[in-house]
């Protein structure tokens, strides 16, 4: 009985996590009227924060940097990158070329996946080829992120004047947040790889990305089924929350029970 406690709490907070993690890389409505308070600064600072707060971004740039040792290999990887999402955070929102927002962040997701199935060397052990150039799937990957980015930014109220320096002073602050964590990454992985354990848990952490892009996936495609179909879920999204809270209520009754006997 307290196996089955047990199994259904795990499945109810999940559950209730689920439209947080999707949506928890979005624009909060305070956010996008600090957007049209303030000014430029406000963007940049937007931009900051949001890739800061982006763990789909951040582990992306993670499995890039993992095995790269070379000051030289970093610095291009990572240009390449920040060119690719560059490009596409810029022209998408200026042209006002958009998606679903779930979506494209569940390719974000699939991207983190692949970057730790290719740093396990999985093409050449389980599809017995070689790895895909990789400054050319980087670069390709930048552009997907861009135009995450761009659908998040096309959420604000960004107007018709001074819209390039608005979308300007959001990819500033996107890179200004890039680098910060791209400097905090580099001081742990260079420590770590001089201990003993960095290889040993290689596979570990690698195979760990797989995981957390799996997870974000499924959590992306979750959202995308609430926006698109809500019905599927056998009630309406606005009573979602309290279908969850009548689940956790049961558990309580059951857990109540279980002491009594």
């Amino acid at each position: 009985m307290r196996f089955k406690t047990f199994k259904i709490m795990a499945m109810t907070y999940m559950l209730a996590l689920a439209p947080v993690l999707a949506m928890a890389h979005g624009i909060s409505e305070s956010d996008k009227q600090a957007m049209i308070d303030g000014g430029y600064a406000q963007y940049v600072w937007l931009g900051a924060s949001h890739m800061l707060t982006g763990y789909d971004h951040l582990l992306f740039i993670f499995g890039v940097i993992f095995f790269l040792t070379g000051f030289r290999d970093i610095v291009k990887f990572i240009t390449i990158f920040t060119l690719g999402h560059s490009l596409t955070l810029i022209f998408a929102t200026v042209l006002g070329i958009s998606a679903n927002y779930f979506l494209v962040d569940a390719v974000i997701a699939l991207s983190v996946c692949y970057k730790g199935f290719d740093n396990l060397d999985g093409f050449r052990k389980y599809l017995k080829m070689p790895s895909p150039n990789l400054l050319w799937v980087i670069f390709g990957f930048g552009l997907i992120h861009g135009f995450g980015l761009s659908t998040r930014l096309q959420q604000l109220p960004l107007g018709d004047s001074g819209l390039i320096m608005r979308i300007l002073s959001f990819n500033v602050g996107v890179e200004l947040g890039q680098v910060t964590a791209l400097s905090i990454m580099l001081v742990l992985i260079v420590g770590w790889r001089r201990s003993n354990s960095f290889k040993q848990f290689s596979t570990v952490s690698n195979a760990g990305l797989i995981a957390a892009g799996a997870f974000l996936f499924l959590m992306q495609m979750h959202g995308y089924t609430h926006t698109t179909d809500p019905d599927s879920f056998g009630f309406s999204t606005d009573n979602h929350f309290h279908e969850h809270k009548q689940m956790e209520e049961k558990i309580l009754e059951e857990q109540k029970h279980d002491s009594i006997f």
